[in-house]
């Protein structure tokens, strides 16, 4: 065997471990991300159903004789503002989650204190059209904090593998860029709780 032969061998096994290490790691780098931007799919989904939702509670409310006109404005506003702001699965930054994290905080404080001017009112509040959508409102809000968890496990898998080293280096290469997680709203610590329940 020719001497050059040897160092040609180790350099061809050489680059064909680093071949496979490459594409080994690009191919489960696009499962986790593609994990996570199923599950942020699923968190619009919640939210969607919501806003759904909120559009036939509205309708509802409208009915009430004397209802607060002004309260009501509030909450069709913030929804429309709500469902005006969506983001690219491609676009999952800091940014774009912030700024839909504030429509739809907006349209939360918007529909509490609707649900809160509600209890003055006996018959809206026996109204069992608007019962039912109150019903579906309180599942919807557990659904989006599951959808919200689980967006943010993928998301953590997802980083978690690609900044690892040596993995960072060639999540840079083959541009996996940092998704951001969903994370609590400001003041929440201090949210008021919004009593579902209108039974008197």
């Amino acid at each position: 065997m020719k001497k050059w032969l040897i160092p040609l061998l180790i350099i061809g096994v050489i680059a064909f471990a680093i071949y496979n290490w490459a594409v080994g790691f690009n191919n489960q780098a696009v499962v986790y991300e593609e994990d996570a931007k199923t599950a942020w799919s699923n968190v619009e989904s919640s939210y969607q159903r919501r806003n759904d939702l909120i559009g036939n509670l509205v309708k509802t409310v409208q009915g009430a004789a004397d209802f607060e006109r002004g309260t009501l404005k509030d909450v069709i506003e913030a929804r429309s503002k709500a469902t005006q702001v969506n983001i690219d699965a491609n676009n999952l930054t800091p940014e774009a989650i912030a700024n839909f994290q504030q429509a739809q905080s907006g349209l939360s404080g918007a529909l509490s204190r609707l649900l809160v001017t509600v209890e003055r009112y006996p018959d809206l509040k026996a109204n069992q059209n608007f019962l039912n959508l109150q019903s579906q409102l309180e599942g919807t809000e557990n659904r989006i904090n599951v959808a919200r968890d689980r967006y943010n496990e993928q998301v953590s898998q997802y980083e978690k593998y690609t900044n690892k080293f040596p993995n960072s280096v060639l999540a840079g290469w083959f541009g996996f860029d940092e998704m951001a997680r969903y994370s609590a709203d400001p003041g929440s610590e201090n949210a008021v709780d919004v009593d579902f329940d209108f039974e008197s």
